[in-house]
């Protein structure tokens, strides 16, 4: 008995050393939880596509291949007479970098303490090599400010390739991103590339060197081009704490911001994302732009179903997606006939897709109303019809997590088939920067405030 009382105590004490460890390690855990709590949100983004380059005129780099500007792409045949023109042009583009710095600048949606870069080759066709990277806050122009600028490695190497199709994300640096504020992402690219990965518009401009790595300098002092498109940039996200979550814009044109003023921040988006800034309520909540002109929800190589788990679904902290596609689809599918022509359906049945992959990932989907297009030279009567039984959808069906009513915010109601002169709309098919404000006011915050 006596040994088993001895047992019994020594099995007490060491139960007690134990629990002593047990609670020190519970108060490490526990600490080490609050700082893993974060974690990595996309305060800025963008889509990529493949550049059209065609036949280019420019310099030539080491290798043969063209270095400079490829012209936008021919415009459209003429519209009919008295219909309007777009006020801003189509952006050129790159023809190829050959050891050339650029410098690309993007506007922040949250902040955070740490920051990473992500680069994609996505619809790149051969191997891109990556000399260097940085990123700064920008002050002006080109120019940073020198005390934020940190370099970016990956894996711990200043240089990288990337590969086609894939995506590289650089390792994490310590710099305090504020919410609402200019970066600006240098990469140089020593050896010769098509710059076929890019985004075309940023409505930012990019500054393009002569030649050699300026990534760490202050400005990038006559640059050869200045441009008004994203080059392997993919993503910048930043280190958040736990309840902070992004929405994705997903759409077209009116999304991507065409024909809004360069510089400026005034597509729709970048109105939202000042907006849940500036409500403390909704001031941890994100917004990145996953519009691509010209997009639509069906179709083959980049159409919106195609690309919709890598620009929307994997962008990191993903909560929300809002959903404005469409009108692209029926400007051209309403001009089909025959008993397989393009109709409201077909539309709808895009739209429910997207609703249950969205649903399966346990994101929620803010489906978007399509604006008017009467007046431009995409409209017709059958087109119309489509438009109007989509957003009957969008409003009633109930199969949406929300519904932002774009059309209500920037129709005429004299004529519902047109923008209401507010919106400035200089082409009757895209907003101009006053009717794009009206859209980003248009939102209910509401809608955003269960971040989680």
């Amino acid at each position: 008995m006596k040994q088993s009382s001895d047992f019994s105590f020594g099995a007490l004490r060491c139960l007690c050393g134990f629990g002593a460890m047990f609670a020190g390690f519970s108060l490490l855990a526990s600490a080490q939880g609050q700082v893993t709590q974060q974690h990595w949100v996309a305060t800025w983004n963008t889509a990529e596509q493949l550049a059209i380059t065609g036949n280019a005129a420019g310099g030539r780099g080491t290798s043969g291949t063209v270095t400079g500007i490829v012209p936008a792409p021919p415009p459209p045949p003429p519209p009919p007479p008295g219909t309007p023109a777009r006020r801003f042009p189509i952006p050129p583009t790159l023809a190829g970098i050959n050891n050339q710095t650029v410098r690309m600048i993007v506007r922040s949606s949250i902040g955070g303490s740490s920051v990473r870069v992500r680069l994609s080759n996505a619809v790149g066709g051969a191997s891109v090599s990556l000399g260097s990277a940085h990123i700064a806050i920008r002050v002006k122009d080109s120019a940073i400010n020198p005390a934020t600028d940190r370099t970016l490695t990956f894996s711990g190497r200043p240089n990288a390739t990337i590969y086609a199709g894939q995506t590289l994300v650089s390792d994490p640096v310590t710099l305090t991103v504020p919410a609402l504020t200019d970066l600006a992402v240098s990469l140089y690219f020593p050896r010769q590339t098509s710059a076929q990965t890019n985004h075309r518009f940023s409505l930012h401009s990019t500054y393009i060197s002569k030649d050699g790595d300026l990534t760490g300098q202050v400005s990038i002092p006559d640059p050869a081009n200045v441009m008004e498109s994203y080059y392997y940039l993919a993503g910048v996200d930043v280190l958040a704490p736990p309840n902070t979550g992004t929405i994705v814009t997903f759409g077209d044109s009116i999304t991507d911001g065409d024909q809004s003023s360069l510089n400026t921040n005034s597509e729709w988006p970048a109105v939202l994302a000042a907006r849940l800034h500036a409500n403390k309520a909704t001031a941890n909540v994100g917004v990145v732009n996953a519009g691509i002109s010209g997009n639509r929800i069906l179709g083959d190589n980049g159409g919106g179903m195609v690309r919709f788990f890598h620009d929307a679904l994997d962008v990191p902290g993903v909560k929300w997606i809002t959903l404005l596609e469409g009108i692209n689809d029926i400007s051209g599918g309403a001009r089909q006939t025959g008993p397989n022509a393009f109709s409201a359906e077909d539309l709808i049945a895009a739209y429910r897709q997207v609703i249950a992959m969205a649903h399966e990932a346990g994101v929620k989907v803010i489906g978007c109303t399509l604006t008017p297009f009467g007046g431009s030279s995409a409209y017709s009567d059958r087109g119309e019809a489509i438009r109007m039984a989509a957003n009957t959808f969008i409003r009633t069906s109930g199969e949406f997590d929300g519904v932002i009513d774009f059309e209500m915010a920037v129709r005429d109601l004299a004529d519902p088939k047109r923008y209401r002169k507010e919106a400035d709309s200089p082409d009757l098919l895209h907003p101009g920067d006053a009717g794009y404000k009206l859209m980003g006011e248009a939102v209910d915050l509401k809608l955003f405030m269960s971040a989680k």
